[in-house]
């Protein structure tokens, strides 16, 4: 039987982390005037981080036969982290959730795969609230960082059910054609077929800026650069469930960027739509459909948003998703506002005492944290 002594490893592994002697690497990390050396050693850097194994190759040893890595691009804060993960232990205890974003990033830069996932694991599961409420941030993250795939899935199943908080944004013609194909293809975007398709044109448009800006100018050259840009999203475009003003209107000017085929099929079933086609028909998107009516009550807190409610109530409901805004099965109405009613104990026993079915929302003061 192998039996595995890790704590013992971890625990003289760090030892040797801290001891001044026999080390063979010096990582000098941060800009004057806050930098901060650490001594290393190169056999355990390379075998625990290909970044580290590509740097230490491209560097001579110095006349002390020692190898010097500068890295000051990095906080140091950060890399304490990163060196006691290599050399075996790390500890979270008291780090904030920025700072575990950041530690997420860089791990990923430094090609620790597996530290970089366990952050990226526990922030999901641990600091969902904190991660909605920076979602811009933390979309544009996942999508430069490859690696980063259980974040990205997870922002986009939020933009699935809230297309609007990308597509309705200054970025969006900026999104790398890898990640808009990621959305479309989705049977669960909430959106209309015809808006997806004018988004799709808006954002093909924007990646040929010397494309006149009237399609009526534009040459057969022009359609075809934009028929090459758009060649990983078109196969996603559900043709058949675009309205058919959507189709006189918004797919006719640009009927030359798609097939020959497809294009008369669309124009048979405008004109007939029980007429056989012999073109792909992608299946209609699962729109949800709303089943609560809507509520008309007008912002019940200051500290949570309605997303959030939705949230809660599928941790109350012990549900492994989120429930849309639109399907929350229950409604929240405020008791309690520090801001308004005070802080004081009394206050809270006065107004919540003998309450069924509440939820307490608490912000830390001077941060983001709820």
């Amino acid at each position: 039987m192998e039996i595995k002594f890790f704590e013992s490893l971890s625990k003289n592994y760090l030892e040797l982390l801290n001891d001044k002697e026999d080390y063979n690497v010096i990582i000098n990390v941060g800009e004057s005037p806050d930098t901060k050396i650490f001594q290393a050693h190169s056999t355990i850097l390379k075998y625990r981080s290909s970044y580290l194994r590509n740097e230490l190759d491209k560097i001579n040893k110095n006349s002390d036969n020692i190898k010097i890595i500068n890295l000051k691009h990095v906080s140091i804060q950060l890399f304490e982290i990163i060196i006691k993960y290599i050399y075996g232990v790390i500890s979270l205890d008291n780090l904030d959730s920025s700072f575990i974003f950041e530690l997420m990033i860089m791990s990923n830069n430094f090609l620790l795969e597996e530290l970089a996932k366990y952050f990226e694991n526990h922030l999901i599961k641990t600091k969902a609230s904190w991660l909605r409420l920076r979602f811009a941030h933390v979309y544009k993250a996942s999508i430069q960082n490859n690696n980063l795939q259980d974040l990205h899935n997870w922002c986009n199943n939020i933009i699935a059910k809230y297309p609007d908080k990308v597509f309705d944004t200054e970025d969006f013609i900026s999104l790398p054609e890898s990640a808009l194909v990621s959305l479309i293809r989705r049977d669960d975007l909430q959106m209309d077929e015809g808006k997806i398709w004018k988004y799709v044109i808006t954002w093909g448009i924007a990646q040929n800026p010397s494309l006149p800006s009237n399609s009526e100018d534009w040459s057969n050259e022009n359609f075809q650069s934009l028929k090459t840009t758009l060649i990983n999203c078109l196969p996603f475009i559900r043709y058949f469930q675009i309205s058919n003003d959507d189709i006189i209107d918004n797919v006719q000017p640009y009927q030359r960027i798609l097939e020959k085929t497809l294009w008369n099929d669309i124009l048979k079933r405008l004109a007939n739509s029980d007429k056989q086609i012999s073109s792909i028909i992608l299946p209609p998107r699962k729109i949800l459909i709303q089943t609560l009516p809507t509520r008309t009550t007008g912002i019940f807190s200051k500290v949570i948003s309605e997303t959030h409610a939705a949230e809660i109530a599928s941790w109350i409901d012990k549900k492994s998703y989120i429930y849309f805004t639109i399907n929350n099965p229950y409604e929240f109405n405020l008791i309690l506002r520090g801001s308004r009613d005070g802080f004081a104990p009394e206050a809270f026993w006065n107004l919540c005492n003998n309450q069924k079915n509440t939820v307490v929302v608490i912000k830390v003061k001077n941060t983001d944290e709820i």
